[in-house]
């Protein structure tokens, strides 16, 4: 529950306030990169580990840049010890000479001022993905130190700088040759210090890292992103990676298919510049009941998709319809595909490149160019009518792929019509399993949903009913990984929760509607209580996945351990927690032994030790007592829960895929990868 404070109550307009001054001495003009260091959070999004990992994307958008444009084939990206980044390109190299406006160096009036950069007009960088001109300044801001180093017409230039401010002018160091820019910086630890760890800096996240530069790489074809990790922190067990990729978005696609079971052979690549745009699409559809769809716009990532991505869809509907009704496998009678149909298994990438692409929000989510719509339909609808007569076995696969997904839309209409229109839509009562919470305001309550009948019985005694309620589930859910839409909402287990959640599903799913703003998933701590967990939590994914989204959705950490000294009872959620609250029990006998005058016999036993401390392992919430329940995993002042996020959602995609699919292979690889890192359980 949200903790209470005391609010100063507002003054009254009639009561006597001393009076203030405000005029012109009162107006603050923060100069240069001050604004930056102010207010950090308006240019990187947030001062923790996303943005410090914003500070590397704004360099290696740069050298992206050049790369795009044509003049870089080589990029590289060092982590070195003590949170030094550097990035190095082989592109042109920032100039250096004097800029007329500033009358510095074009190199320091880059690094120095905000909206300063070759992106606003010219024909410098006719595509680009940092159109704000505000990135690699703000990384200068936002550091402690930075030093950039250009090779540009068979000298080497130097500057540095200390939290954006230069040190000394712009120094030719000697010949060098080629050309290019490399980058050094070290984030300021007063910008990103972790409060909660000591004021530490959070680490890099070699992970992501990876992540963000192995996509890069895919979609600029023919440019090697080389990254390595120098820093000296142990236990590091990948250190270096060149990403190389002839085939850009075609080998993209098949990274992303890597671990399915594909529907066709040959995966769908078109690449073309129309208008001024260039629009790459690739395709390939799996046999799966989801749908990965990645778009790209300047190479920035657009989660939300936006006019390319509607473009593309319309166009793959429109084509495979005409396709269908051209060779006979629809009748003029039957409904056409639907733009669900045609998705269904499919995995694509649509990456378009733009001179003044329109994003849509801070964080450009979403590509807002009316035209991106028209160029890419025409481009991909085009193209990919030209695959399917030219390739008649991919066409009949993937033809037959959409019509299954037809027939199951159309049994699923009867079965979704039984639960939710008859259910929650037309005031059905609720699940009868459910013990439904008094207060009806969605903030305020909270659904556990709870593993088995024991540990539900359990859960309804010692629950506070004003504001808790509980849904036990019987057994195992349906895996809805592997199941078809009429099949899983058939399923008790599965439209109980849909009942009682209140947003409804599918087409009808409405976040506004949903009764309860924490959802908590408690099972046991077995093997048993983790599956069911896992099998929770891929429908929560797959079906509600605003509900993650919005932060509603919890796994409870009921404890392992009852440890009883006496009539002092405590609880340890883990190993290590239990064995501090041991010794601090055996500390605090001895210091009573010594206050008596008694000491520890040299010769005593270990097992001694431990005489008058009782541990309990608990196996399942079961064996707990209404009270024992409350008190460790239901009590908002003493229980801890952990968050649900989707922090990559296209690594918990392919999780999710290899975790509850059907293919054997891939789980296999992933259980014995990770096998040394799973907790073990007692039998």
């Amino acid at each position: 529950m949200a903790s209470k404070k005391k609010i100063a109550p507002r003054q009254l307009s009639g009561q006597a306030k001393k009076e203030t001054g405000y005029d012109a001495k009162d107006i603050y003009v923060l100069e240069g990169l001050d604004p930056v260091r102010k207010r950090p959070g308006m240019y990187i999004g947030s001062t923790g580990v996303d943005g410090l990992h914003h500070l590397v994307w704004e360099v290696v958008d740069n050298a992206i840049d050049e790369a795009m444009a044509g003049h870089a084939k080589n990029i590289s990206v060092s982590f070195l010890p003590g949170h030094k980044v550097r990035v190095a390109d082989d592109g042109r190299g920032i100039p250096v000479d004097i800029h007329k406006q500033t009358n510095k160096s074009a190199l320091e009036t880059v690094m120095t001022t905000l909206h300063a950069g070759g992106k606003f007009g010219g024909d410098s960088y006719k595509i680009s993905g940092g159109l704000h001109g505000v990135g690699v300044s703000v990384v200068n801001a936002l550091s402690k130190d930075l030093k950039v180093e250009v090779c540009r017409g068979g000298f080497m230039y130097v500057q540095e700088y200390k939290r954006g401010k230069a040190t000394a002018k712009v120094k030719k160091t000697g010949k060098c040759e080629g050309s290019g820019t490399a980058v050094t910086f070290e984030p300021d630890l007063d910008i990103f210090s972790d409060k909660e760890k000591g004021g530490e800096m959070p680490p890099f996240e070699w992970k992501t890292i990876l992540s963000r530069l192995r996509q890069q790489a895919y979609l600029v074809k023919g440019i090697k992103i080389s990254v390595s990790d120098e820093r000296e922190e142990e236990d590091r067990l990948h250190s270096h990676y060149t990403f190389y990729f002839e085939g850009g978005i075609r080998s993209y696609v098949s990274y992303l298919n890597r671990d399915m079971d594909i529907q066709h052979q040959n995966i769908f690549y078109v690449s073309k510049e129309a208008s001024d745009m260039f629009v790459e699409v690739g395709l390939q559809y799996t046999d799966d009941l989801q749908a990965r769809e990645m778009s790209f716009a300047n190479n920035i990532c657009t989660p939300e998709g936006g006019m390319h991505l509607t473009g593309f869809r319309t166009a793959l509907t429109r084509s495979l319809n005409d396709y269908a009704r051209k060779n006979n496998f629809i009748k003029e009678k039957d409904s056409n595909f639907t733009g669900d149909d045609v998705r269904e298994g499919l995995t694509c990438v649509v990456s378009v490149k733009l001179k003044e692409p329109q994003f849509e929000g801070q964080t450009k989510a979403k590509l807002g160019n009316t035209e991106a719509r028209t160029i890419t339909e025409s481009v991909f609808g085009e193209g990919f009518a030209y695959f399917l007569e030219e390739n008649p076995g991919d066409a009949k696969a993937i033809i037959e792929k959409v019509m299954l997904a037809l027939r199951a839309r159309k049994a699923a209409k009867a079965a979704k019509d039984s639960v939710l229109r008859k259910g929650v839509l037309e005031g059905m009562t609720l699940p009868g399993k459910l013990a439904d919470c008094q207060v009806s305001d969605p903030a305020e309550s909270e659904l556990f949903v709870v593993e088995g009948d024991s540990a539900g019985g359990s859960a309804k005694q010692g629950r506070d009913r004003r504001f808790q309620a509980i849904l036990p589930l019987r057994g195992k859910i349906m895996n809805v990984e592997r199941a078809r839409f009429d099949k899983m909402l058939g399923a008790s287990g599965v439209k109980d929760l849909i009942i009682a959640l209140g947003t409804a599903i599918a087409s009808e799913f409405d976040i506004s509607k949903l009764r309860y703003h924490r959802i908590i998933i408690a099972t046991d701590a077995d093997v048993d209580g983790k599956h069911i967990r896992t099998l929770l939590l891929t429908l929560f994914y797959r079906y509600f996945k605003p509900i993650i989204e919005n932060g509603y959705l919890y796994i409870a950490q009921p404890p392992l351990y009852k440890i009883q000294s006496g009539k002092t009872i405590e609880y340890a959620y883990d190993d290590e927690e239990k064995d501090k609250i041991v010794s601090a029990i055996l500390k605090e006998k001895k210091d009573k032994k010594t206050s008596r005058g008694k000491t520890e016999e040299s010769s005593e036993k270990e097992e001694d030790k431990t005489k008058g401390i009782v541990i309990q392992r608990y196996k399942g919430l079961g064996e707990m007592n209404p009270g024992q329940l409350w008190e460790t995993t239901m009590d908002p002042e003493k229980r801890v829960l952990m968050q649900v996020n989707i922090n990559d959602a296209e690594e918990a995609n392919r999780t999710f895929d290899i975790l509850m699919g059907k293919e054997v292979a891939p789980r296999k690889l992933f259980i014995q990868t990770h096998a040394k890192t799973v907790e073990v359980l007692d039998a």
